[in-house]
């Protein structure tokens, strides 16, 4: 595990490169938000089924985005080795990508009245969030039992 020179643990460098990626991916982000204030003044015509769910995908890529941040800021913690550290990892970014896609392109079109096959995107990134929650929480604890 690398550390600093004050000795602490801090992440490896794919786990930088990854903080690094989801901070520029935050930029995204805002560039959604705007699209949002296009849509709430009606210079985007949306029905209330897309407004619900581009709020929803909004708001689901910023927050796990920065949950994936932390959660890899802490992953040198972990007692995680080999493909489960890959699991903690990748499983909440790879969540930030498929849960928001799914309430986006599930409703893409002129005046859609219920969510298109899309959706499905939103179900598997809720399986990759909660895998990749289970694991980091899991090997997090007992990197810290492992320490007492």
């Amino acid at each position: 595990m690398p550390s600093n020179p004050e000795g602490r643990a801090m992440p490896s460098p794919i786990d930088l490169i990854l903080i690094g990626a989801l901070l520029l991916a935050l930029v995204t982000v805002e560039s959604g938000g705007w699209f949002l204030t296009r849509v709430v003044r009606g210079l985007a015509p949306a029905n209330p089924l897309q407004q619900s769910f581009f709020r929803a995908g909004h708001a689901h890529a910023a927050v796990l985005i920065v949950l994936s941040v932390a959660i890899l800021a802490v992953l040198p913690y972990a007692a995680l080795a080999d493909g489960w550290l890959w699991i903690a990892r990748l499983g909440v970014p790879i969540a930030a990508i498929l849960m928001p896609a799914g309430f986006f392109l599930s409703v893409l079109g002129r005046d859609p009245q219920r969510p298109g096959r899309a959706i499905l995107l939103l179900w598997i990134g809720a399986a990759s969030l909660t895998i990749g929650l289970v694991t980091a929480g899991v090997g997090i604890i007992a990197g810290g039992v492992q320490a007492l």
